[in-house]
C-alpha cells in the first residue's frame, strides 16, 4: 500500500461520520460509511447526503461493475486506482435526459419566462446537473427562436466529466432525433427540427451556433461555490436524489446565485415546499415547478 493512501485510510477509520452508534450498524452499513468517508478524503466527492435508496442502488451497481464482493474491496480498488474511480463516478451521476424533456415545461418557459427575460440587455442562465447536455441545447434552441440567444450566456455544469465531454461535442445518436423532434413540437416549436443538426454515420451533431452560447464546465453542487447574478437557474430532476439536508444546501446556493426576480426551475417531482428556501420565492407555475426569487442578500 502506498504511504499516502495508508495514511488516508488511517484518517478515514478515525473520522468516519457515523450516522448512528457504531454498535447498531450492520457490517454492510459500516462498510458503506467507510467507503463514503474514503471517497471524500481521497477525491473530495461527498455522497453522504444522497437519498439512501438511490445511493444504495448506485453503490451496488458500482460494486458489480468493479467485480468485487463487498464495499470494503470496492474502497480498496478506488483508493489505489484513479481510473477505477473515474468509472465509479459514472454510476454515481444522473445522466437520464433528453431534448425538451417534459415539453410542457419548455412551453411554459417560452410563454411565461421569455417575455420577462427579453427585457434584460444580457441574460445569464445556469443549467446545474446538465448531464450530457441535451436540455442545455434545448434552452439555446428555444432562445434562438425567441430572438435573443445572441445576448445570452448559458452555463451548463456537472461533476461527471465523461458527460461533459459528450455535451461539449454536441453529438448524439441519430436514432433519438425523431423523439426529440416530437418533444420540440410539443414544447411549442414550429420550425423544422432537423434544420438544427447535421447527421451521418448514425450520429447527429447540433449546429455550432447553438453551442457558441453555452459554456460546459465542471461543478460539484455539494462542494463548489455559487454562480453570481443568474437570471434563470434550471436544476431539474436532480434534487430528488439528495436528502433534505443536501437539498437545503443546494437550494441555498441557488438562492444566492440568483439575482432579485430571477427564476428557479425544478423537476416535476421536486418542490420548494418544506424547504428553508421557500420563503425567498414565489410560485410562477406550480405545476411546472417554476419559482421567482422575491428577495435575498444579493437583490
Amino acid at each position: 500500500m502506498k504511504p499516502d493512501v495508508r495514511e488516508q485510510m488511517s484518517d478515514v477509520r478515525k473520522n468516519v461520520p457515523l450516522t448512528s452508534d457504531i454498535r447498531h450498524l450492520t457490517s454492510e452499513q459500516l462498510e458503506i460509511e467507510l467507503l463514503l468517508a474514503g471517497i471524500r478524503k481521497r477525491y473530495g466527492y461527498d455522497f453522504t447526503h444522497y437519498s439512501h435508496a438511490s445511493l444504495i442502488r448506485r453503490l451496488d451497481r458500482a460494486r458489480e461493475q468493479a467485480k468485487v464482493a463487498c464495499f470494503t474491496e470496492l474502497l480498496d480498488k478506488l483508493l489505489h486506482d484513479e481510473k477505477c474511480f473515474d468509472e465509479f463516478l459514472k454510476h454515481m451521476s444522473i445522466t437520464v435526459t433528453e431534448m425538451f424533456r417534459d415539453p410542457i415545461f419548455y412551453k411554459a418557459v417560452r410563454e411565461q419566462l421569455v417575455p420577462v427575460l427579453k427585457t434584460f440587455p444580457f441574460v445569464k442562465i445556469w443549467h446545474a446537473g446538465c448531464a450530457t447536455g441535451e436540455e442545455a441545447y434545448s434552452m439555446a434552441l428555444l432562445l434562438y427562436e425567441e430572438g435573443f440567444l445572441d445576448r445570452t450566456q448559458i452555463y451548463a455544469t456537472d461533476f461527471n466529466k465523461h458527460s461533459l465531454d459528450r455535451a461539449s461535442s454536441g453529438v448524439y445518436p441519430a436514432k433519438h432525433m425523431a423523439a426529440y423532434a416530437a418533444n420540440y413540437r410539443a414544447a411549442g416549436g414550429t420550425r423544422d427540427f432537423s434544420g438544427y443538426y447535421s447527421d451521418g454515420y448514425e450520429l447527429a451533431k447540433f449546429k455550432d451556433f447553438l453551442k457558441e452560447r453555452i459554456t460546459f464546465s465542471y461543478h460539484n453542487l455539494v462542494t463548489d461555490g455559487v454562480f453570481g447574478e443568474m437570471n434563470l437557474i434550471c436544476c431539474r430532476n436532480v434534487l430528488i436524489y439528495f436528502d433534505k439536508t443536501l437539498q437545503d444546501h443546494v437550494l441555498s446556493k441557488f438562492t444566492e446565485s440568483l439575482r432579485h426576480g430571477g427564476f428557479l426551475c425544478l423537476g416535476n417531482k421536486e418542490s420548494l415546499n418544506f424547504t428553508a428556501a421557500k420563503k425567498q420565492f414565489e410560485s410562477v407555475d406550480a405545476r411546472q415547478r417554476i419559482y421567482r426569487k422575491t428577495y435575498g442578500t444579493n437583490g
